[in-house]
């Protein structure tokens, strides 16, 4: 039995090995070689030229073929083929994402800023940490999870489809506040594949931007100008993070800018005048950074530029006391940037609020970003129930949707100052400004003091009407680049394009 079952294997064997050498020695059938009939048909080619040559004739093209070639390329639905990160650096020398998104009709850039610390509660920027490169600021794990991870997950998606892609990122790094693949990471792609939606639509970025947060009117903010710089921003003896002016008596943005120039270069002279040349130096966001003792002698320096502009009532003030960087316990220490003096005149929350109305009455000052300490809510609370200006939260907030409806409910401030960074991607940056809104607050698209030559908060600013912006000074290429692009599309839009203004508040 055993030998008979042996030979039955063999002869199977010996039996599909003869049937592999015969396929082995066959020659291949030519395949049928298609008609030039049959591939239009396969591919229903002749209806699409046909209606192309037909949008051709209606348009009275003197280019027909360009007409054509453009018609035919925006009957392919555009899908994302290929995401490529890279790592660069911002404005201050330190490393961040830069992503390039590509799809089958183009490719689209984007980079993200970065601030000089990272809250408690804001997503996570993702840095590598290793001291010896780039003093442990290096961003290539960063984008190494754009290269490896998110570009597999984004493959083949339509970029018009915001939420959708962020969603999708979102859920591959599971985390609440983007610790897997850092909101570094997520945000590039983000941004870039929001220009792609925009340019798939061929509609401006900031139309884009204004259809995904449902929003009917778009209106070019007023511009914040950074005209003095102190704090962590500058090297000065100056607490005070920074003094801002607000041109909201031009008729234009374009006339706008042209204010804040102006007027950056009268306090230019000031500063000269009754200090030295030397206080000409910048801060970080390009703010003149004199060496000044007190708020109230900024301010007068500020009074005096714009009086020599002569626009004066027309140009308001706002400060960034950014508080948080001299409380030490429940005092603030305004000398803190001082040796000699720090540690000998600290005041209280209240003293601050004194402070805060004697200079409120003294100038035109319009809003006060963190007058208190991040966690300080009783006193924020009670100083904005005053109505004395504008009190915008920043590192109260840090753009967090739980922060901010906290805020909503205990009434603690009146506006958000929205950093795109902090929350990691479009479209939650969309729901806190619309969290915002339906709470009556005013918005300030910030930009951070680490930025990039990106200018994707302009067209946020005016697709979402914020109503302010903040781009530090109109000095320096990484701030001059957010005006800029505001004058492109004030210009872009035309008749239609209107400028905050005096509703600066009210662009709900």
């Amino acid at each position: 039995m055993l030998t008979g079952v042996e030979s039955n294997r063999q002869r199977n064997v010996r039996f599909k090995l003869s049937r592999l050498l015969k396929i082995g020695n066959e020659k291949p059938k030519k395949k049928k070689k298609m008609s030039v009939q049959e591939y239009l048909d396969k591919h229903l080619l002749s209806r699409k030229i046909e209606d192309a040559v037909n949008a051709a004739v209606r348009a009275k093209t003197s280019d027909p073929v360009l007409f054509i070639a453009n018609h035919m390329k925006k009957a392919v639905s555009s899908v994302i083929t290929k995401v490529k990160a890279r790592q660069i650096l911002d404005s201050r020398g330190i490393p961040t994402v830069e992503v390039d998104l590509h799809t089958n009709k183009g490719v689209f850039r984007a980079s993200v800023p970065s601030g000089d610390s990272s809250g408690t509660y804001e997503a996570v920027e993702l840095r590598d940490g290793d001291k010896g490169t780039y003093l442990g600021n290096s961003v290539a794990k960063a984008v190494k999870n754009i290269n490896e991870k998110i570009s597999e997950a984004l493959i083949g998606m339509d970029p018009k489809l915001q939420a959708q892609i962020d969603q999708a990122m979102i859920d591959l790094d599971k985390t609440e506040k983007k610790n897997e693949l850092g909101a570094n990471a997520i945000l590039a792609v983000s941004i870039a594949a929001c220009k792609a939606g925009a340019a798939e639509k061929e509609v401006p970025l900031c139309k884009h931007l204004s259809d995904l947060s449902g929003r009917a009117n778009m209106i070019l903010p007023v511009p914040a100008f950074t005209v003095l710089s102190g704090g962590k921003h500058a090297s000065n003896h100056f607490a005070i993070q920074e003094i801002m002016i607000l041109p909201v008596g031009a008729s234009r943005f374009e006339e706008a800018l042209q204010w804040g120039s102006e007027t950056y270069h009268h306090l230019k002279a000031v500063i000269t005048e009754k200090k030295d040349s030397l206080g000409c130096n910048v801060g970080e966001d390009g703010g003149l950074a004199p060496d000044i003792s007190s708020l109230k002698e900024g301010l007068e320096l500020v009074k005096e530029a714009i009086n020599r502009t002569g626009y004066n009532d027309k140009i308001k003030i706002a400060i960034d006391v950014a508080a948080t960087n001299f409380c030490i316990g429940t005092k603030y220490d305004l000398d803190i940037k001082s040796p000699n003096k720090s540690g000998q005149n600290f005041k209280s929350a209240d003293d601050m609020i004194d402070m805060y109305k004697e200079l409120c009455a003294e100038y035109p000052i319009v809003f006060i970003e963190d007058p208190f300490d991040k966690e300080d809510w009783e006193h924020t609370k009670y100083f904005s129930s005053l109505g004395i200006c504008q009190v915008v939260g920043d590192d109260l907030l840090m753009s967090n949707s739980k922060r901010i409806e906290r805020a909503i409910q205990e009434l603690a401030c009146n506006a958000l100052l929205l950093k795109v960074n902090q929350i990691g991607t479009v479209t939650e940056a969309i729901e806190v400004v619309k969290l915002a809104r339906d709470a009556q607050w005013g918005v300030v698209t910030s930009h951070r003091c680490g930025e990039t030559e990106d200018s994707f908060i302009s067209d946020l600013s005016v697709g979402l009407a914020t109503g302010v912006i903040k781009a530090g000074a109109p000095c320096r290429g990484e701030r001059t680049m957010k005006y800029n692009q505001l004058l492109r599309i004030e210009e872009e839009l035309g008749d239609q394009a209107v400028y905050a203004g005096e509703d600066w508040r009210q662009t709900l």
